[in-house]
């Protein structure tokens, strides 16, 4: 695990077992409690992926690519497609909905529609066996290969879905330094959260000029830490920014129409959102 998760993981968790047990003076107790309150988000996402190796099988092959690099791909920002309802799934997206089970902690469900895209005509080392009658028939010991559109084109585009719960803290900023004069007006929020969940990506491969297969398929598990900032405005509306970190694994990716063939492979990535949303308290 790398060093940057540990510490955000650390600060993480930290928070939920010793922090309760400061007390905020009476004086900036005015607030009502959070609990019962709900929120709902969508904003857009830039992730950063490490690199990664990729196992490939099928009836006439078995191999593996080591450390291949991969980018997101960010839409350029206009009103359309970011607030075109029937586009809003091009960009990078992020969708969250979320419950307080007491005042501080929520516990919510949600969808990061990241993309993730082979780096073309990078070159790697290949190990393994293809049987296949075409010039990358043959068996492989470290050798160098150049991943061109002929060999193999792969990309979660539509796309690198993860589907997570996640349990959040909310610490009133303004609050600890007793600057909550009017909490209905403006408040601001420390997020520190965790969770995990599974990925459903649409795979885009094209393998070996083969049949390229492009459909959803569950592939595997992921987990996450995040850290962030909420703005609440008026008691309904806040503006959230998160950056997060976390694991991918995904040892059932679909490379071709066939079930037989089978990708695998495992990541760290990184994610910075940007965020809108409505919250509601019915108890208050």
């Amino acid at each position: 695990m790398s060093k940057p998760l540990i510490i955000l993981l650390f600060f993480l968790i930290f928070p939920f077992f010793g922090f309760n047990q400061t007390k905020l003076s009476e004086d900036t107790t005015q607030r009502k409690s959070n609990k019962g309150r709900f929120y709902l988000f969508w904003g857009w996402n830039r992730a950063w992926y490490t690199d990664s190796d990729i196992h490939f099988t099928g009836d006439n092959y078995d191999f593996k690519l080591s450390n291949v690099k991969a980018e997101d791909r960010q839409t350029p920002f206009n009103l359309d497609p970011y607030f075109n309802i029937g586009k809003i799934t091009i960009p990078q997206t992020n969708v969250r909905a979320g419950y307080f089970i007491n005042d501080k902690l929520d516990i919510s469900f949600g969808y990061d529609h990241m993309k993730y895209v082979m780096t073309n005509f990078q070159e790697v080392k290949i190990n393994g066996k293809i049987n296949i009658d075409n010039k990358y028939d043959g068996t492989y010991l470290n050798d160098d290969i150049v991943l061109n559109e002929d060999f193999l084109m792969f990309e979660h585009t539509d796309g690198l879905n993860y589907i997570d719960v996640e349990l959040t803290r909310n610490d009133n900023l303004l609050e600890l330094f007793k600057m909550n004069h009017n909490p209905n007006k403006i408040m601001v929020n420390t997020l520190l959260g965790f969770g995990g969940g599974f990925l459903l990506p649409r795979s885009n491969v094209w393998l070996l000029n083969g049949e390229r297969y492009d459909e959803f398929h569950l592939a595997g598990y992921g987990f996450s830490a995040k850290a962030g900032l909420d703005i609440i405005l008026y008691k309904y509306f806040f503006l959230r920014g998160e950056f997060k970190n976390g694991f991918i694994d995904m040892p059932s990716i679909r490379s071709t129409p066939r079930k037989e063939d089978n990708a695998s492979q495992h990541f760290f990535f990184s994610q910075v959102n940007f965020c809108f949303g409505f919250t509601y308290n019915p108890f208050n």
